[in-house]
């Protein structure tokens, strides 16, 4: 966890998602820290995340969230809920670049739980 000290719930993180398999989003890519505070403040070895893009296919329109630039994520970016997915914590390579709003938090949920047939 290069750079990283306190992992907020909702927080964007650069994380190094290589080795990518198949149609798996990889590279070094900020993203939205979904687990649970609780959780996080026993410091897990493995947190629940949803990597963020600079663009978003229209056949996923559905899925993504359009999220704006603000601190340190400089460019308008999108939540890519179909590739939510628990990573190690030492895939976390930065401080925390930016913070999402609780109605945004609540979106990208509400989306997974479309995506998992709830």
């Amino acid at each position: 966890m290069a750079g990283v000290t306190t992992l907020v719930r909702g927080g964007v993180y650069l994380a190094r998602l290589d080795p990518a398999k198949g149609g798996e989003v990889g590279k070094l890519r900020p993203v939205v820290i979904l687990t649970d505070q609780t959780l996080l403040d026993v410091e897990p070895p493995h947190v629940f995340v949803c990597p963020l893009s600079s663009r978003s296919e229209p056949a996923y329109a559905a899925l993504h969230v359009a999220l704006e630039p603000r601190d340190e994520l400089r460019r308008q970016s999108y939540a890519l809920v179909e590739h939510c997915r628990a990573i190690s914590v030492r895939r976390l390579q930065s401080a925390r670049l930016a913070q999402l709003d609780p109605t945004e938090i609540g979106t990208i949920t509400r989306k997974l739980r479309r995506l998992i047939g709830e």
